[in-house]
Protein backbone atom coordinates (compact mmCIF):
# COMPACT_ATOMS: atom_id res chain seq x y z
CA UNK A 1 0.00 0.00 0.00
CA UNK A 2 1.02 3.61 -0.46
CA UNK A 3 2.82 5.15 2.17
CA UNK A 4 0.70 8.52 2.73
CA UNK A 5 -2.13 6.32 2.32
CA UNK A 6 -0.51 3.66 4.89
CA UNK A 7 0.30 6.28 7.35
CA UNK A 8 -3.23 8.25 7.17
CA UNK A 9 -5.26 5.38 8.14
CA UNK A 10 -2.80 4.42 10.53
CA UNK A 11 -3.12 7.81 12.21
CA UNK A 12 -6.92 7.77 12.45
CA UNK A 13 -9.44 6.24 14.20
CA UNK A 14 -13.26 6.48 12.85
CA UNK A 15 -14.69 5.67 9.04
CA UNK A 16 -17.70 6.19 7.69
CA UNK A 17 -18.66 2.27 5.65
CA UNK A 18 -22.04 1.87 3.44
CA UNK A 19 -22.93 -0.99 2.37
CA UNK A 20 -26.85 -2.09 0.88
CA UNK A 21 -29.72 -3.57 1.70
CA UNK A 22 -31.53 -6.29 0.02
CA UNK A 23 -32.96 -4.07 -2.45
CA UNK A 24 -30.09 -2.08 -3.39
CA UNK A 25 -30.66 1.08 -0.89
CA UNK A 26 -27.79 2.30 0.63
CA UNK A 27 -26.79 2.10 4.57
CA UNK A 28 -24.01 3.79 6.26
CA UNK A 29 -22.51 3.60 9.80
CA UNK A 30 -19.46 5.35 11.46
CA UNK A 31 -17.30 3.39 13.94
CA UNK A 32 -13.76 3.10 15.55
CA UNK A 33 -11.22 1.41 13.43
CA UNK A 34 -7.80 -0.14 14.02
CA UNK A 35 -5.93 -0.74 10.55
CA UNK A 36 -3.64 -3.61 9.48
CA UNK A 37 -1.14 -2.15 7.05
CA UNK A 38 0.59 -5.10 6.14
CA UNK A 39 -2.73 -7.36 4.81
CA UNK A 40 -4.97 -3.85 4.34
CA UNK A 41 -7.15 -4.74 6.82
CA UNK A 42 -9.82 -2.70 8.32
CA UNK A 43 -10.92 -3.93 12.28
CA UNK A 44 -14.06 -2.94 13.81
CA UNK A 45 -15.99 -4.14 16.58
CA UNK A 46 -20.08 -4.01 15.90
CA UNK A 47 -22.81 -6.13 17.65
CA UNK A 48 -23.93 -9.30 15.69
CA UNK A 49 -27.45 -8.43 16.08
CA UNK A 50 -26.88 -4.25 14.59
CA UNK A 51 -28.49 -3.42 11.31
CA UNK A 52 -25.29 -3.25 9.43
CA UNK A 53 -24.01 -5.91 10.60
CA UNK A 54 -27.06 -8.01 9.48
CA UNK A 55 -27.07 -6.71 5.99
CA UNK A 56 -23.07 -6.86 5.71
CA UNK A 57 -23.18 -10.92 6.12
CA UNK A 58 -26.10 -10.87 3.20
CA UNK A 59 -23.99 -8.45 0.92
CA UNK A 60 -20.09 -8.33 2.13
CA UNK A 61 -18.89 -5.52 -0.16
CA UNK A 62 -18.64 -1.91 1.53
CA UNK A 63 -17.55 1.43 0.42
CA UNK A 64 -15.93 3.98 3.03
CA UNK A 65 -14.39 7.33 3.93
CA UNK A 66 -11.86 8.38 6.40
CA UNK A 67 -11.50 11.93 7.21
CA UNK A 68 -8.68 13.30 9.63
CA UNK A 69 -9.73 13.22 13.25
CA UNK A 70 -9.27 16.78 13.62
CA UNK A 71 -10.28 18.95 10.78
CA UNK A 72 -8.41 21.86 9.45
CA UNK A 73 -10.74 23.75 6.88
CA UNK A 74 -7.85 24.70 5.24
CA UNK A 75 -6.36 21.81 4.29
CA UNK A 76 -8.76 18.94 2.03
CA UNK A 77 -7.41 15.90 3.46
CA UNK A 78 -9.22 11.85 3.71
CA UNK A 79 -9.73 8.85 1.87
CA UNK A 80 -12.46 6.63 0.01
CA UNK A 81 -11.97 3.19 0.22
CA UNK A 82 -14.03 0.25 -1.64
CA UNK A 83 -13.38 -3.24 0.00
CA UNK A 84 -15.34 -6.83 1.38
CA UNK A 85 -16.13 -7.81 4.70
CA UNK A 86 -14.17 -11.31 5.10
CA UNK A 87 -16.02 -14.06 6.95
CA UNK A 88 -14.31 -14.81 10.70
CA UNK A 89 -13.03 -18.08 9.43
CA UNK A 90 -10.84 -16.49 6.67
CA UNK A 91 -7.57 -16.80 6.87
CA UNK A 92 -7.34 -12.87 6.99
CA UNK A 93 -9.75 -12.20 9.69
CA UNK A 94 -7.68 -14.88 12.21
CA UNK A 95 -6.46 -11.93 14.02
CA UNK A 96 -8.88 -9.75 13.71
CA UNK A 97 -9.92 -9.40 17.48
CA UNK A 98 -5.96 -8.83 18.67
CA UNK A 99 -5.03 -6.64 16.29
CA UNK A 100 -8.25 -4.27 16.80
CA UNK A 101 -7.85 -4.37 20.84
CA UNK A 102 -4.26 -3.68 20.52
CA UNK A 103 -5.40 -0.67 19.22
CA UNK A 104 -8.23 -0.22 21.37
CA UNK A 105 -7.87 -1.50 24.77
CA UNK A 106 -11.11 -0.06 26.16
CA UNK A 107 -13.09 -1.92 23.77
CA UNK A 108 -12.36 -5.00 25.61
CA UNK A 109 -15.23 -3.08 28.00
CA UNK A 110 -17.97 -2.93 25.13
CA UNK A 111 -19.82 -6.46 24.21
CA UNK A 112 -19.62 -6.90 20.03
CA UNK A 113 -17.77 -9.03 17.21
CA UNK A 114 -14.73 -7.73 15.85
CA UNK A 115 -15.40 -7.67 12.12
CA UNK A 116 -12.78 -7.65 9.05
CA UNK A 117 -13.09 -5.71 5.68
CA UNK A 118 -10.14 -6.24 2.88
CA UNK A 119 -9.62 -3.15 1.26
CA UNK A 120 -9.30 -3.17 -2.44
CA UNK A 121 -8.97 -0.14 -3.52
CA UNK A 122 -8.23 3.79 -2.29
CA UNK A 123 -8.31 6.97 -3.46
CA UNK A 124 -6.77 9.99 -1.42
CA UNK A 125 -7.24 13.75 -1.85
CA UNK A 126 -3.79 15.16 0.04
CA UNK A 127 -4.06 19.22 -0.85
CA UNK A 128 -1.03 19.41 1.54
CA UNK A 129 0.58 17.49 -1.56
CA UNK A 130 -0.52 20.20 -3.75
CA UNK A 131 -4.73 21.28 -4.75
CA UNK A 132 -6.33 18.70 -5.63
CA UNK A 133 -3.58 15.91 -5.47
CA UNK A 134 -4.91 12.21 -5.71
CA UNK A 135 -3.17 9.12 -4.54
CA UNK A 136 -4.79 5.84 -5.84
CA UNK A 137 -4.11 2.22 -4.59
CA UNK A 138 -5.71 -1.15 -5.41
CA UNK A 139 -4.82 -4.45 -4.83
CA UNK A 140 -4.08 -7.02 -7.53
CA UNK A 141 -6.42 -8.27 -9.79
CA UNK A 142 -6.01 -11.39 -8.24
CA UNK A 143 -7.35 -10.66 -5.50
CA UNK A 144 -10.07 -8.25 -6.98
CA UNK A 145 -11.15 -12.00 -8.22
CA UNK A 146 -11.69 -13.13 -5.04
CA UNK A 147 -14.29 -10.68 -3.91
CA UNK A 148 -16.23 -11.90 -6.63
CA UNK A 149 -15.71 -15.79 -5.88
CA UNK A 150 -17.28 -14.61 -2.51
CA UNK A 151 -20.69 -12.92 -3.34
CA UNK A 152 -21.08 -15.84 -5.68
CA UNK A 153 -20.69 -18.24 -3.51
CA UNK A 154 -23.49 -16.22 -1.07
CA UNK A 155 -25.60 -16.14 -3.99
CA UNK A 156 -25.47 -19.79 -4.49
CA UNK A 157 -26.54 -20.49 -1.29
Amino acid sequence: MNKTIFQFLKEQSCAGICCVDETGKPYCFSCFYAFHAESGLLYFKSSKESHHATLLMQHPFVAGTVLPDKLNALVVKGIQFEGVLLDKEHPLAKNASGNYHKANPMALAVPGEVWTIRIDSVKMTDSTLGFGKKISWQREQENQAAAFEIINNLNLN
